[in-house]
């Protein structure tokens, strides 16, 4: 087990931003906020880090946010560097794997399977190390009091009786059963499964696939995903009468499912438990200075992979902007944008997980008989095949409105690719994020050097890196200039490849926030008015 230790004390003054809950997105929220130089305090009503492996796997967007944080090399010892997910039929044949279309696309492996326990150690370790983060075990939230300027946390800790906590910011990241969520009186809208489902985490396991296994057997629908050092989780859908939801299974009904599969004794059980699905979301994820991220704010059945991954990608939406209010870049008004831009795309990944479960773990045998004759016609052709190897029915992971310059003619808030490059300045070849940095990027993609000053002018408040993207095989042009990025694999001219010609703003969480060309004057401020507006009194704070 990891216990807290800090020797910074959170209750002595007031913190910039105040994390409840230290689960896997509690602490990636505060490793973010902590890379950006903002001032945490953590606070976790138990003891220790968990214990349970909850959550199995992270996507590669998972890995290049936890990148930005300063942990991902942490985190790559204790992944499987997984391929995909390989779907079964009702006979058990391989019907297809889906995986990545582009391996390495975002710079890291596609879908990679873990143990929550290993992850929350090394995040725990990586905040204990940081002198800006604070964290405060075995303290539970019992009251949240909001301020114009501030709000004040009323905590009973273990240890030292009743405290307070004040914080510009709070951020709830403490679980389903969130209780921030429920003092502030905040609902949540959808419904709940009545199928109950036994999850069994075992050790010494013979699977050794890097991929999981979804079996569309109605019979028994179940999903495998091997893990590191002989673990495995399985989990079966339960027939009516053998086990309770909350209620522990016994061992001999573990054993009996995974017979097919493997002996087992009682000391290989790692973790057993039956629970039914929910799939619900927030009314609303901010509430003054409060935010809500994870499973506070949506809640999804597993069978998309994407409960921890959607947490963490709300971390990386919110806390940027967090950091850059503080910095007075942003103003009050542009956190708003969070849940305006994560809110579509995690009702849609909700609707998939629900969709998907209904389709692939069906207990209908007529229903499984179509679907897998409807699915092997359809990869008989190369849109089916794009469509079902390529995972093309997950839902884009882009902005339409937020803070972002919308442009008919480019590619406008959706995420950049990192690929890797050769960079002029430091004579190396390195991943696109370790040469941009953590912060905004101003990107001129072929353009002549002699038009950055302008595109410089209309971006400075956010003070971006500079870079000089060439593209079509070119050398650089300019000495004096930015540092200049050569493509050496395809993958920079790619990725750059619908913006030739343009100069392109990436936010620091890497979504283009605008493109434009040479001599133009885009509204920047129009979209970003709430965000560059001046606010002298709050920003004062």
């Amino acid at each position: 087990m990891v216990r807290s230790r800090s020797s910074a004390d959170p209750w002595a003054q007031p913190v910039e931003v105040a994390v409840v809950g230290a689960g896997p997105v509690g602490m990636t929220a505060a490793a973010l906020l902590a890379a950006r130089g903002v001032k945490v305090a953590l606070v976790e009503r138990n003891a220790a880090t968990s214990e349970e492996p909850k959550a199995i796997s992270i996507d590669d967007e998972a890995l290049r946010i936890y990148q930005s944080a300063g942990v991902a090399e942490r985190l790559v010892r204790i992944v499987v560097p997984g391929t995909g997910t390989r779907y079964y039929s009702a006979s058990g044949e391989p019907v297809f794997h889906a995986r990545s279309a582009t391996p390495f696309h975002l710079g890291h492996p596609f879908k990679n399977p873990f143990a929550q326990p290993d992850l929350e150690r090394e995040l725990h370790a990586h905040l204990a190390a940081q002198p800006d983060v604070a964290i405060r075990m075995a303290t539970t939230l019992t009251g949240i009091t909001q301020h114009d300027d501030e709000v004040e946390l009323r905590c009973e800790a273990n240890a030292d009786g009743p405290v307070r906590l004040r914080a510009r910011y709070v951020l709830g990241c403490d679980g389903g059963r969130s209780t921030v969520r429920e003092l502030l009186g905040i609902g949540m809208t959808g419904r709940s499964y009545e199928d109950v489902w036994l999850v069994a985490d075992v050790l010494e396991d013979p699977h050794d696939e890097r991929y999981g296994m979804h079996h569309g057997d109605p019979r028994r629908p179940h999903v495998i995903v091997p893990g590191l050092g002989g673990r495995c989780r399985y989990e079966f859908l339960l027939h009516p009468g053998e086990c309770l939801a909350g209620v522990r299974p016994p061992f001999e009904l573990v054993r009996a499912l995974l017979a097919p599969y493997r002996p087992l004794n009682p000391e290989q059980v790692e973790r057993a438990v039956t629970y039914r699905f929910n799939a619900v979301v927030a009314n609303r994820w901010r509430d003054g200075r409060v935010f809500l991220l994870g499973d506070a704010a949506h809640m999804m059945p597993p069978f998309a992979g994407q409960g921890l991954n959607s947490g963490i990608r709300d971390a990386a939406n919110l806390c940027w902007k967090i950091a850059d209010r503080l910095e007075g870049r942003l103003a009050e008004s542009a956190l708003d944008t969070y849940e305006a831009e994560r809110r579509p795309h995690a009702e849609a990944t909700v609707r998939l997980s629900t969709r998907l479960g209904r389709i692939v773990m069906t207990t209908d045998p007529r229903f499984a008989r179509r679907r897998d004759r409807l699915v092997k016609q359809a990869l008989r052709t190369d849109v089916g095949r794009e469509f079902f190897e390529h995972m093309r029915y997950r839902p884009e992971h882009r902005y339409a409105t937020g803070l972002l310059l919308p442009d008919s003619r480019y590619p406008v808030g959706v995420p950049i690719a990192q690929p890797r490059a050769f960079d002029n300045a430091q004579r190396k070849v390195r991943m696109l994020d370790e040469i941009i940095g953590s912060g905004w990027t101003l990107a001129g993609v072929g353009v002549d050097a002699t038009h950055f000053e302008h595109a410089w002018s209309l971006t400075e408040w956010l003070d971006p890196v500079r870079v000089d993207v060439t593209v079509s095989e070119r050398m650089a042009s300019n000495t004096t200039g930015p540092p200049t990025l050569i493509d050496v694999d395809g993958g920079l001219d790619a990725t750059f490849a619908p913006y030739q010609g343009t100069f392109v703003l990436l936010r620091p969480d890497r979504f283009v926030a605008a493109a434009w060309r040479p001599g133009e004057t885009p509204d920047l401020a129009g979209p970003l008015r709430r965000a560059h507006s001046a606010e002298p009194a709050a920003l004062a704070g």
